[in-house]
């Protein structure tokens, strides 16, 4: 049974206090509250990025509390510069903050080790409706960059960040604390080089003392003109670049091994009709920043400087690279005098990549 005379005099209040001038205020709920973590692991010191919409907005003198769960522990250090606070988005519009609120800042306060404490003064500065987003930590840049944050929970599991105080509405959102957040991705990307020689043959023909001759891959008798005798193409992902190298004797007789044709050694030079030289240049199409080495690159100059038991380095690259193709260019020239026979030289010619 309703108790009339209790009901008359609940009405009565409530006619006497509208007509004094009270006005009842219920707490509203704050609502899209969430709080991202920079990381969500145990005892580790995170950045927090909270975002709620306010259906009341905070008025002049009343203050926002934001509480931690118990075990997480805000750095002692943390002051008003180690939080932004945006209103409208998460960049946009930044609020002046200082240790005490006034007419054009907020107020921003670490009240215990989980309270952090927001203040407004004598205006209102976040209107009802209004979305804010709250940085604490080193993701703070408004006004300084922050050097504070927070640190997480020494147990994992379900946390609950709060916010209230004396302004009208307040909300909870839940994070979650792992014993660790980190996934290690590994992936393999396989090593590669690729190495090719054009042409393994190669020829200079009948040669004479009263002009030089030309190797080449397509005509037995060689060329009289300056041409290419075959390329080197080589290509690789090895960081360290790769490096190209040959070896092996100059023309040497096949009837009289004591008998060669002299190599024209480590400095390049031209072409001299009568005299005996044996040498090779070098030029690059492609690739990124492979380097033709000293005795081979200089067009229309040719030198050799490796022998039957040493490499000499021929080319290199610093870096991974792309396909890069040399071009080899061979001279043979002798004097009246070299010793007639049938001369060859077996070049061998390696790619290492530097892995």
């Amino acid at each position: 049974m309703i108790n009339k005379n209790s009901l008359f005099l609940k009405v009565v209040a409530g006619a006497l206090m509208s007509s004094l001038g009270f006005t009842t205020v219920f707490a509203a709920s704050l609502s899209g509250m969430s709080d991202t973590l920079s990381t969500a692991k145990i005892s580790t010191v995170s950045n927090h990025t909270i975002v709620f919409t306010t259906p009341t907005g905070l008025g002049n003198g009343s203050t926002t509390v934001i509480e931690f769960e118990s075990d997480f522990e805000m750095e002692i250090g943390l002051t008003f510069t180690d939080v932004d606070i945006n209103v409208g988005g998460p960049y946009v519009g930044s609020t002046t903050l200082a240790a005490a609120p006034s007419a054009t800042e907020l107020g921003v306060v670490r009240t215990s080790s989980t309270t952090l404490t927001i203040t407004s003064a004598s205006s209102t500065i976040i209107n009802p409706g209004d979305t804010v987003y709250i940085r604490i930590g080193t993701n703070a840049i408004f006004q300084s960059t922050g050097v504070n944050a927070i640190r997480n929970t020494t147990t994992s599991g379900s946390k609950t960040v709060a916010v209230g105080g004396t302004m009208t509405d307040n909300g909870t959102t839940t994070v979650t604390i792992l014993n660790d957040d980190t996934v290690q991705v590994n992936a393999i990307v396989p090593q590669s080089l690729t190495f090719s020689i054009s042409s393994n043959s190669i020829n200079f023909g009948n040669l004479g003392s009263g002009a030089p001759k030309y190797a080449s891959s397509t005509n037995t008798l060689g060329d009289t003109v300056d041409t290419v005798a075959h390329t080197l193409d080589v290509s690789t992902n090895a960081p360290s670049g790769y490096a190209i190298t040959v070896k092996g004797q100059t023309l040497t007789s096949q009837q009289n091994p004591a008998d060669t044709i002299s190599a024209i050694g480590g400095t390049p030079a031209t072409s001299s009709a009568g005299t005996e030289q044996f040498g090779i240049y070098a030029t690059k199409a492609g690739g990124i920043n492979g380097t033709i080495a000293t005795p081979y690159a200089t067009a229309s100059s040719f030198g050799y400087d490796a022998t039957a038991t040493t490499s000499a380095t021929f080319a290199s690259g610093s870096s991974s690279t792309n396909a890069e193709t040399y071009s080899l260019h061979y001279i043979a020239n002798i004097a009246g005098l070299t010793e007639a026979g049938t001369y060859s030289a077996n070049l061998i010619y390696v790619g290492t990549a530097n892995f």
